[in-house]
């Protein structure tokens, strides 16, 4: 409690001349040694920052797919599709093996072991050992022994009566004895402890006055203020060195964007943007509507040519069928684009071509 105290007291003690004195060098050494570590540290944060962000975390996505591409689905095809079925069929196999070798332990050592236990090795321990051992020990040694102890138990209580009146005129001896020794070194005790207690308040009073105070005095006045000033002045010019560093880098930065951002987007903006057009309008917007163009006509193309391979197909199987409604009903017939007499039109079909609407007709009209 009182060490708490006192730091609490010197924290926030009132300013000396000592601290004063030593406040301002302090600063301005502590911010000249924190500014170089504070502005490198700064440029080593970014550059850690723009490496993770650009090349760590892109590798480390990549080398995970890598890995499961080339580890894992491979590992867990072989575990799934190799090595659960070879297990289940070992486990299976195993299970019957050992089904078997239990059987015929069973059969060859168990029943034989019970069978001698039961039939051979129990009768005769029992009527050839336990029964005359039994009979023994309650005809004959029960009372054997308990002549014995009634003997023994009479000599016991002689010779502890006898034994007792020793003892009791031994220790009354002692006991006359062990009361002056112990009143005798009661008195050497208490005049050892006398001294032994002036000794120590003589040792305490001397290190308190020799060391504890001046450490004491040494340490509030010189060693805690200039400790205080010290980590003050780190922690200030921790601040003052961030602001520099962050003034650094703004004006690093507004040179790459004048030198280096305001030209490119200049380029972009007065050169590239204009051949983009030039390129997207001459070139690219005229080819992409010739190709289209093209895919059209191509299209129509393909259509015409598989309606006229139809019609084709549907003549020659009038010609060998005889007869234009029998032909019908028989032909398997597609869906056609449009039908003929109507404003229906299915969406998903290709258009008929008008060569082949004006063929089906002179078909029907002939």
């Amino acid at each position: 409690m009182d060490d708490s105290k006192h730091q609490a007291l010197d924290r926030y003690a009132p300013d000396t001349a000592l601290t004063r004195l030593i406040r301002i060098p302090v600063r301005i050494v502590v911010l000249v040694v924190v500014l170089p570590v504070r502005m490198v540290w700064d440029l080593l944060s970014a550059a850690w920052h723009a490496f993770d962000r650009v090349l760590l975390r892109p590798l480390g996505r990549g080398l995970a797919r890598l890995a499961d591409t080339l580890v894992l689905t491979p590992l867990a095809w072989l575990y799934a599709d190799v090595l659960t079925p070879l297990g289940h069929g070992a486990a299976w196999l195993l299970d019957k093996v050992g089904q078997g070798v239990a059987r015929l332990f069973t059969t060859l050592v168990v029943a034989p072991a019970v069978a001698l236990w039961r039939y051979v090795l129990v009768p005769v321990a029992r009527y050839g050992v336990v029964v005359p051992l039994v009979w023994l020990y309650g005809a004959v040694l029960t009372p054997v022994g308990r002549g014995a102890a009634w003997v023994f138990g009479k000599a016991r209580q002689g010779a502890a009566r006898f034994l007792g009146g020793i003892w009791q005129g031994i220790a009354w001896a002692f006991g006359l004895v062990w009361q002056g020794v112990a009143w005798i070194f009661g008195l050497l005790w208490q005049g050892i402890a006398a001294i032994g207690r002036g000794l120590w308040t003589a040792v305490t009073w001397l290190v308190t006055t020799l060391l504890v105070t001046p450490a004491s005095w040494l340490y509030r006045h010189i060693l805690a203020p200039v400790g205080r000033e010290i980590a003050a002045a780190a922690e200030v010019a921790w601040r003052i060195a961030g602001y520099l560093s962050r003034a650094v880098g703004r004006r690093i930065a507004w040179l790459a964007r004048h030198l280096i951002g305001v030209p490119v987007a200049w380029v972009y903006r007065t050169v590239g943007t204009p051949v983009g057009h030039f390129v997207r309008d001459a070139l690219w917007a005229p080819a992409r509507r010739a190709a289209a163009e093209a895919g059209r006509v191509a299209r129509g193309a393909l259509a015409t040519a598989r309606e006229t391979v139809r019609q084709a197909r549907r003549d020659a199987w009038r010609a060998l069928a005889g007869g234009a409604g029998g032909a019908r009903s028989r032909e398997p017939l597609g869906v056609p684009a449009r039908t003929l007499g109507s404003t229906t039109t299915v969406p998903s079909a290709a258009q008929a071509s008008e060569t082949s609407l004006l063929g089906e007709k002179l078909v029907k009209q002939g």
